[in-house]
């Protein structure tokens, strides 16, 4: 095993290291473009493509980028629908960040003449 693959295998999102405290106490926003994330089919085993874009407005907590990556990149081997894939990443970065707010989209590539785009804002729950 390559050791990126070893560090993607054993990476673990509940890490203390994964994320770091916010040093500003003004409103900004924090958007992070991941276009390289990729599940498999539930169903077929296929690959499934996306663009995931990240928005968020910090509290207390950032994450590492590093670790955002790693925990991206861990889907690569899990068969996973683009719903629970996307709603997924949204609640675990929801629940370890606890931001003032978040938006993720879930950009997904076209397969069998179907597109989808799956958006979670926490302005809107």
């Amino acid at each position: 095993m390559k050791y990126g693959e070893k560090e993607i295998k054993t990476f673990d999102i509940d890490a203390k290291e994964n994320f770091w405290p916010n040093e500003h106490t003004k409103n900004y926003t924090i958007r992070i473009e991941l276009p390289e994330f990729m599940c498999l089919c539930p169903r077929s085993g296929y690959p499934d493509f996306a663009t995931l874009t990240l928005s968020y407005e910090p509290d207390a907590l950032v994450i590492e980028l590093k670790a955002l990556k790693l925990y991206i990149n861990s889907f690569m081997y899990r068969h996973i629908s683009h719903e629970n894939a996307a709603n997924e990443i949204y609640d675990t970065l929801y629940t370890k960040l606890r931001p003032k707010s978040i938006k993720l989209t879930a950009d997904f590539n076209p397969r069998g003449n179907v597109h989808t785009v799956i958006e979670i804002d926490s302005t809107h729950n």
